[in-house]
């Protein structure tokens, strides 16, 4: 049975998890193999910007992820799910890597927006993301994952547990930092993954 100090060990780790997992994105940005290619569609014109969404699309999503330690049943059942997540990681890169989708400049330039607290908070996190890591989403991939694990062994959840990666689809596309095509190849990774974690685990 999982101790007060299993679950700060746990946190501990997937912070420190979170922060290196982000290594391999920001590595990724360094070395494209190609040059990073626009992937607009007509779909992108009828989403509107709106920076306020920004705080779901980062304020939101890292608590979430974090506050899965309260559903591992012991430190075997931490460590195949972290490995899920580091698998679901190494496909990004493969992607981002090897066929890298950049958003326009244009979606990054705020001189006709009001700088409000939500712009500034928008362009301090694009200050060291770059826009050319976006296809497929990895903020729904993993919000995508990170629901599948939380249903799994939360079950009174039910349904409502997909308004998680359905908000941030809807912030990540609103704010710009993603193409409407990046969504749904990003959902559909979270469930292989989930899937892969199903057939290791058991």
């Amino acid at each position: 049975m999982k101790t007060l100090f299993d679950n700060i060990v746990m946190f501990t780790i997937t912070v420190i998890l979170i922060i290196g997992f982000y290594q391999f994105y920001f590595w990724c940005q360094r070395n494209h193999r190609v040059a990073p290619r626009e992937f607009k569609s007509k779909l992108d014109n009828l989403v509107s910007f709106n920076a306020n969404w920004v705080w779901i699309y980062s304020v939101l999503y890292y608590p979430v992820i974090v506050l899965m330690i309260l559903i591992f049943k012991d430190f075997r059942h931490f460590g195949f799910v972290v490995f899920d997540f580091f698998l679901l990681m190494l496909t990004h890169m493969y992607f981002f890597v090897f066929h890298p989708i950049t958003t326009p400049i244009s979606w990054r330039e705020y001189t006709a927006h009001k700088q409000t607290l939500s712009v500034r908070f928008l362009k301090y996190l694009q200050g060291f993301d770059e826009a050319s890591n976006c296809f497929p989403s990895m903020h729904v991939s993993v919000a995508t994952l990170t629901s599948c694990h939380l249903l799994e062994n939360i079950t009174m959840l039910g349904n409502w547990v997909w308004l998680f990666p359905v908000l941030i689809a809807i912030s990540a596309v609103k704010t710009k930092q993603h193409y409407v095509y990046d969504v749904i190849p990003g959902a559909i990774m979270g469930f292989i993954a989930y899937w892969i974690f199903g057939l290791i685990y058991s």
